[in-house]
Order: structure tokens, then sequence, then C-alpha cells
């Protein structure tokens, strides 16, 4: 079979086949009176071996080095493909991510095109100054999109520049919560921590208080807290078994007793904090220390059953807990019933 005809069948090209043969990599093992290459049927099966390497991202090196050498094991070149295939599927992901972030941004020149692209690049600079820098040195009339900032805000960990990350996607105009979704749902706790605490500055986006009330299941206590706190300052009730255990855990106990003093002012609700607070104080497992930050909790709710609690509580057997309950029994004694919000003024 003749070059010309082995390419029609193959659809390896004349010069490709040409260039094989300079590499010894596939030689035809024949010539015809007038010095044509003739390729047998084992030479085709060559040919087609060396394309089905070729399709597997090996060099042409590699393959004559897989085809000669008997002692030749593929698995630690297969394994190398597919690092290699990885890595750049990988760059290829990231350069379509970049490529659809300037098309949502609507650019109007390539000025703004730019500007985004050094905003991406200072986003992906090893130091956190920069990023930061990046951040808050953007020109106000560029338009970058919430999926950019929401990427940026899911991988960083240096608090600072989250901090300004979490600012600068609650004001982008965009859908910052729909951008975070991914994020909320991560396998990661480290990126559902940070997607649930950038959604809580978000307070007015559309969706952000139903992804918030999702986050009250999640199994991390961190994750649950700060949606806990959000929710809380909404007026969600689905908040207060967390707010209440934040305070029997001390764990950002003074804002949740704050918040569940807010949640108070709702008669419907009031009644269910209480109850909630007095079982805990009354719980055989609760120290002084949690007792003490209970009392503190209910002084921030309303009304004359609470002081009587706490007359009760200035009597307790711990001498802490009593001397914290007399204090407030007497910072509430002096206030007038409106301060107080009585029931029965």
């Amino acid at each position: 079979m003749l070059i010309g005809e082995v390419a029609r069948h193959s659809g390896v090209s004349t010069r490709m086949l040409r260039h094989y043969d300079a590499l010894g990599l596939v030689r035809p093992t024949g010539r015809t009176v007038g010095g044509y290459r003739e390729y047998s049927a084992e030479d085709v099966r060559r040919i087609f071996h060396v394309e089905g390497l070729r399709s597997l991202g090996l060099s042409l090196k590699q393959i004559g080095r897989a085809l000669e050498d008997p002692a030749f094991t593929p698995s630690a070149l297969v394994s190398d493909l597919i690092r290699w295939t990885e890595d750049r599927l990988e760059r290829e992901r990231q350069l379509l991510d970049r490529l659809r972030a300037i098309d949502a941004s609507a650019p109007m020149g390539w000025q703004d095109v730019l500007r985004i692209v050094e905003l991406m690049q200072g986003l992906d600079s090893t130091s956190a100054a920069r990023r930061q820098q990046a951040v808050l040195a953007r020109p106000g009339g560029v338009s970058v999109p919430a999926e950019v900032l929401a990427g940026a805000v899911l991988a960083e960990s240096d608090p600072n520049v989250a901090g300004a990350l979490r600012w600068a996607l609650a004001r982008s105009g965009g859908d910052g919560v729909a951008a975070l979704t991914a994020g909320v749902h991560s396998e990661d706790v480290d990126i559902r921590r940070r997607a649930v605490l950038a959604i809580t500055e978000m307070a007015e986006a559309p969706g952000a208080t139903a992804v918030l009330a999702d986050a009250l299941g999640d199994p991390d206590t961190t994750v649950r807290r700060y949606a806990a706190l959000a929710l809380g300052r909404r007026g969600v009730t689905g908040a207060v078994p967390t707010l209440v255990g934040m305070v029997v855990e001390g764990c950002n106990d003074v804002e949740a007793a704050e918040v569940l003093g807010t949640l108070s002012q709702d008669p419907g609700c009031a009644d269910r904090i209480l109850t909630a607070l007095v079982d805990e104080l009354a719980a055989p497992s609760a120290d002084p220390a949690t007792r003490i930050r209970l009392t503190q909790a209910l002084v921030e709710l309303p009304g004359t059953t609470v002081q009587e609690i706490l007359r009760q509580l200035a009597h307790d057997d711990d001498r802490a807990v009593a001397l914290v309950a007399s204090a407030f029994v007497t910072v509430l004694d002096e206030r007038s019933p409106e301060d107080r919000g009585d029931e029965d003024s």
C-alpha cells in the first residue's frame, strides 16, 4: 500500500507519515521499484497504534519508547498523563471563569476589560495586602460581577481581606446570595462558614433569609451561630434555640442575649424565650458561669415576670449567681415602668 492510499485509509496526512518515517517511528517495510514507500498491513497497524497513543497525549518520543521497549510499563506514564491533563483542565476552567466574568460585566470598551483583569490578577496574588488593595482600590465606575467577588470570598482565609470582600460583595449590586449558594452547600466547613457569614451582611438581599434558615440545620456550630444571629436580628423566631444555646455555651453570648431581647418584644415569642432560659437555669448540668450568663440574658427581656425570677435568683444557693441577680434587681427597680416594659404599668 502506497503512502497516499495509507493516508486515505488511516486519516494521517502524508506529511505526518513522512515525519514518522524520519523519526523511525513507523518505517515502511518496502519500497517500490520507483523508490516509493510501500506499507505492509503490519505497518498500517503500527500507524493506528501510534495514533491511539497520541490521542492519550503521549509525545512521539514517549510513543516510540512504549512501542519499542518490552520492559516499559504504562502505569507510571499514564498516571503522569492524568495529572498533566487535570492541571491543563484546571487552567482551562480558570480561563473560562475569567472570560465569563468579563462577559458578565458587560464591558463598554477594552479599558473596562483591563480593569476587570487587573482586579482578578490582584485577587489571585499571594500577598494578602495586595488582595485587599485590589478590592478597596477598585474604581467606582467599574462593574464587577458578583460571581467574581463571591468566588474570592469563598477562597479567602485572611480575615482582613475577607472583610473587604464581603463589603464589596454586599455593595456589588449583583445577586450575591445566588453566587454564594454553592459555598453554602460545600463539603468544606470553612467554605460554608465564609459563605454564610457573607450572606449575613446582605440584609436586604432576596433569598438571604431562606438560605440562612436552612443554615440553622448545618452540622457545624459556627455556621448555625452566624445564621441565628442574622435571622434573630430579622425577627425570625426559628433562631431562638440556637441563640439560647449560644448563651449557655458562652459563645457570642452577649450578642445572642441582645438578639433574644429584641425577639422578645413580640409577645408570642417572649414566653418561649423566657421558658427556654429558665429551663436552662434549672438544668443540673448548668455550672455557675453558665447560670450567670443566663441571668444576664434574662435582664434583656421585658415584663414583671423577669423581675420576679431575678428576685428569686437573688437568694440562689450559689453566691455568685445571687450577687449578679441582686445587682440586676436593684438596677431594674431604679428604672421607670416605661423603661422596664412592665406588663401591668
